[in-house]
């Protein structure tokens, strides 16, 4: 009787499980070293935290339904049905359980092996980071029968937790408000950041329905905007989502779910007739943005699989070239999810996996699941190896045009393009180059710029839709070409042919400048697709701007202003009264070199929107979508974001 007490005790979710590590001072005083920043990415970020101890709860296997509901006021409310958080007295702490996840940093079950095997989130810093940045935060736990309730003001406890009635429920729920002087930029919801993260998570963990609710808006109906996430295949429904724009080689997703040496691996693949590959990887549904141990596990496991299959098939033995790691994944998209109880991050952004154990589970599993896929799938079998034969060939007519960017690159100031007009500063960290549309505005632009440390590179019409294009044709285009010398950047190494040498980058902000209007919005994702396909690297590093010249100067007259909206230009004309002058820019051109320097060049005055990839997957299904031939799904997407769809993902 004694030892099973003490074995149910053990597994036992109580108070007990929570385990306290260290205060909470610094998160307010430096918030960036805890939620990455203080703009929209940690804003949304205290969602996703508040959402992971839920699917801490749905992994272990007590929690079916997750509600997020952004309220009118902006705040956010988070509904689960799992255990509820314990609210007992902690036995060290002396206080209730509850208090003690909401007010002390790294404390959670999510460090008790016996209530967590594996667990999502920022790695213990959890909620009480949501709370210690909120102006208010109230937490409601429903458990044992009972209700029971805590409110708190930027992290510090109102009054002891309380119990305010009987339930039937079981769960927690927490509603809590971004403090708006942390949250300076501001401390508005995008409903679709959360949708595209929350969408994930169902994939990612099947099985468990999410709702998301906006209280901002209503439709005709007068019903609140809405989505339910809900995944019965988890993988290989999320290649089917984020492949909807490709069209496929072959008739199934190939897909292994199951446990390697101890860690939980799931995978899904498939190929495509584009010349993109798509690797996206998560370990304990963190997308590890910098790949890792896991992902080369699986880079192994395909290759060789691949491989083995070719040369015994026959397939290979005309080839005339040899058959690199690059031109098994042309064309491939493939989704790589591991659980690890103790995961060990690496790389600049910590989104590096290390654990060294997981690189031969995954190859294991990649090699088990392509070998039985192969033999049952002759069919496809010898498409794949058909694509990657002439990936090869593709491979090797890329490498001849690269080489020759290569040699352009590397000659001395003779050999950047003829139509860059350089600047005199020879600091990096200093210098910006502005690509502008068209050698009009490039002109403009020439005349108007700070020749210090800005520089003009105009691009002659629309450049080229990497999307569609195989990479030696991308290499070979006069535009790109120029694009590469001008930013010094040079792509491709012994060990892997993709990867991008940043080492003698000229400048440190690339800023898109295009007319602002449907050409302009194009030729500007003609770019960005270009830059996320084949210079990731600049993005993620935060080198790359879009700038956001005015559409319409108002005059009165000495009096003048500009405005970038409708509502802007309304509002000012209704403060200069009576009748104004209102001109409406259709491009850079129609701008004199003043002009252009004081509302769009001048680093005193005006906007530039950073480029940021918030959710690589989401990214890549919106690039794929923009670009791609599928037109339905394009149509739908631009009309839904009305004149310039806001691609910075």
């Amino acid at each position: 009787m004694s030892e099973a007490k003490e074995e149910f005790n053990k597994h036992n979710y109580s108070a007990d499980s929570i385990q306290a590590l260290e205060g909470m001072e610094h998160v307010r005083m430096r918030p960036s070293m805890y939620i990455g920043d203080v703009g929209t990415r940690g804003l949304h970020h205290l969602v996703y935290e508040v959402v992971d101890n839920s699917i801490d709860e749905a992994l272990a296997g007590h929690c079916n339904n997750i509600t997020v509901i952004i309220n009118e006021d902006n705040s956010i409310t988070t509904e689960d049905d799992g255990r509820g958080i314990p609210v007992d007295i902690h036995k060290k702490e002396g206080v209730s359980a509850l208090q003690v996840v909401m007010t002390k940093i790294g404390a959670g079950g999510k460090f008790d092996k016996d209530s967590y095997k594996v667990s999502g989130g920022l790695h213990g810093v959890g909620v009480s980071c949501v709370n210690a940045l909120s102006d208010h935060l109230k937490a409601t736990v429903y458990r044992d029968g009972k209700i029971w309730e805590q409110e708190y003001e930027r992290g510090k406890a109102l009054y002891p937790v309380r119990q305010v009635g009987d339930t039937e429920k079981r769960g927690t729920t927490v509603t809590f408000k971004p403090d708006p002087t942390i949250f300076t930029q501001t401390t508005e919801y995008s409903y679709d950041t959360l949708a595209s993260r929350l969408r994930e998570l169902a994939y990612l963990n099947k099985g468990i329905t999410i709702h998301l609710v906006d209280k901002r808006h209503k439709d005709e109906k007068g019903e609140y905007e809405s989505d339910t996430f809900y995944s019965e295949e988890g993988l290989k429904e999320f290649i089917k989502f984020l492949d909807g724009n490709r069209e496929p080689l072959m008739k199934d997703v190939i897909a292994f779910e199951g446990e390697k040496n101890g860690v939980p691996v799931e995978v899904a693949m498939v190929y495509n007739t584009s010349y993109a590959e798509n690797l996206h990887s998560y370990v304990n549904n963190i997308n590890t943005h910098e790949g890792g141990t896991h992902l080369s596990g699986f880079r192994r496991g395909l290759t060789m699989t691949l491989k083995k299959y070719a040369d015994e098939s026959g397939l290979l033995k005309n080839v005339k070239f040899e058959i690199a790691g690059d031109d098994f994944r042309e064309g491939l998209t493939a989704i790589i999810s591991v659980k690890v109880a103790e995961p060990q991050f690496e790389g600049q952004t910590k989104t590096k996996l290390g654990n060294r154990e997981v690189s031969a589970s995954v190859s294991q599993a990649v090699s088990e699941m392509l070998t039985d896929y192969l033999e049952e799938h002759p069919d496809d079998a010898k498409t794949i190896v058909q694509k990657v034969m002439l990936a090869a060939q593709a491979r090797h007519a890329a490498q001849k045009a690269r080489e020759m960017v290569q040699r352009k690159t590397v000659m001395s100031i003779g050999g950047l393009p003829g139509k860059l007009s350089d600047c005199s500063e020879q600091d990096p960290s200093k210098c910006e180059v502005f690509l502008v549309e068209g050698d009009s505005a490039g002109g403009t632009a020439k005349a108007g710029r700070d020749r210090n440390f800005q520089a003009i590179l105009p691009l002659r019409g629309k450049i080229l839709n990497v999307e569609k294009a195989m990479t030696h044709k991308v290499f070979e285009n006069e535009e790109i070409k120029n694009i590469f010398t001008a930013l010094g950047v040079t792509i491709g190494t012994e060990e892997d042919s993709k990867a991008l040498n940043l080492s003698k980058l000229r400048y440190h902000k690339v800023v898109i400048m295009c007319d602002a209007d449907i050409d302009g919005s194009h030729i500007a994702t003609l770019i960005l697709t270009f830059f996320f396909r084949y210079m990731k690297e600049l993005i993620e590093n935060g080198h790359i701007y879009i700038a956001t010249p005015p559409l319409y100067l108002v005059k009165k007259g000495n009096k003048k202003q500009y405005a970038w909206s409708d509502k802007e230009r309304d509002a000012i004309a209704e403060e200069f009264g009576g009748s104004v002058n209102i001109q409406r820019y259709k491009g850079l051109g129609e701008m004199n070199a003043e002009q252009l320097w004081d509302t769009t060049m001048d680093p005193e005055f005006r906007t530039l929107r950073q480029v940021q990839i918030d959710n690589g997957s989401e990214a890549d299904r919106i690039f794929s979508m923009l670009m791609g031939d599928e037109v339905p799904p394009r149509r739908e997407f631009i009309e839904k974001n009305a004149v310039y769809a806001n691609i910075d993902a």
